[in-house]
């Protein structure tokens, strides 16, 4: 049996094991927390409004375009979670941007973050915070926690072509604009047509789509608000509010999904 003096130990020699993965075409770095602790870039940052907290926060991070010498504009990322949450992100932000700027936080073994709302857990070991997030429109699904790794891909729609509206649609049409909003605020926990690589949240067009069996009233309600109408202790879908997607993007996103309803009931 393990000494209570051991057991006090565990949480901490998992931080002090922890790795990131950073994932490129030409080859995978692999970073332990106690070298991106002792990083030379390394800095406190405050954050005044941190999505997982809900409050501020401050912590030791590192630019993250310094772990991304190479990266382009064009490129895109993927930062992947422990529990299957992969947040699709532009590198444009990363590596230009406009006021906002990307810090990946490193969770030091000695000072452990606080426990998450669900007191299950921090949002370590490797947490990617944003300062300034408004200057280049930087979502909450845009802030992943409890990151296993961070893999420079091509664009979603080069990835997932089974995502893809009609292409004779304008980008300005609202199915155009809600592909793009799907992209931002839903891909990272759900599938489309088995396309995505996310496993935390179910498939929204197989077998059906949403706007197949949920009223228009209800789906938007849903949206808004899950636990309104499915009360689920074990229920990992968060209320999106209007600050998040306005009334009008959230009409955008649904009709994206019916128009891609009906091209699986097409066979397109």
């Amino acid at each position: 049996m393990l000494s209570l003096a051991a057991l006090t130990l565990v949480p901490q020699l998992s931080l002090q094991a922890a790795q990131l993965k950073i994932e490129r075409a030409d080859g995978v770095k692999t970073w332990e927390t106690s070298q991106l602790l002792a990083h030379p870039l390394i800095q406190t940052i405050k954050v005044s409004e941190d999505v997982a907290y809900k409050r501020a926060m401050s912590y030791r991070a590192i630019p993250l375009a310094a772990l991304l010498e190479g990266v382009t504009a064009q490129d895109h990322l993927q930062a992947v979670a422990t529990d299957g949450f992969a947040a699709e992100i532009s590198a444009a932000p990363v590596v230009q941007p406009k006021g906002s700027k990307a810090w990946l936080a490193i969770e030091d073994p000695s000072h452990p973050w606080p426990a998450l709302n669900n007191g299950t857990h921090s949002a370590g070991p490797f947490y990617l915070v944003w300062t300034k997030p408004l200057a280049d429109d930087i979502g909450r699904e845009e802030w992943p926690y409890a990151m296993s790794s961070l893999r420079v891909l091509a664009s979603v729609s080069e990835r997932f072509p089974a995502l893809l509206p009609d292409p004779k649609l304008a980008a300005e049409n609202p199915v155009s604009k809600g592909f793009a909003l799907f992209q931002k605020n839903c891909l990272a926990c759900h599938r489309l047509n088995a396309a995505g690589d996310s496993q935390l949240g179910p498939d929204l067009n197989l077998p059906y789509s949403p706007t197949e069996y949920f009223t228009a009233g209800f789906l938007r309600q849903y949206i808004r608000n899950p636990q309104s109408l499915r009360e689920w202790p074990q229920g990992k879908m968060p209320s999106i509010p209007k600050e998040v997607l306005s009334d009008t993007e959230l009409d955008q996103v649904i009709a994206y999904l019916e128009h891609m309803a009906a091209r699986r009931k097409a066979g397109d």
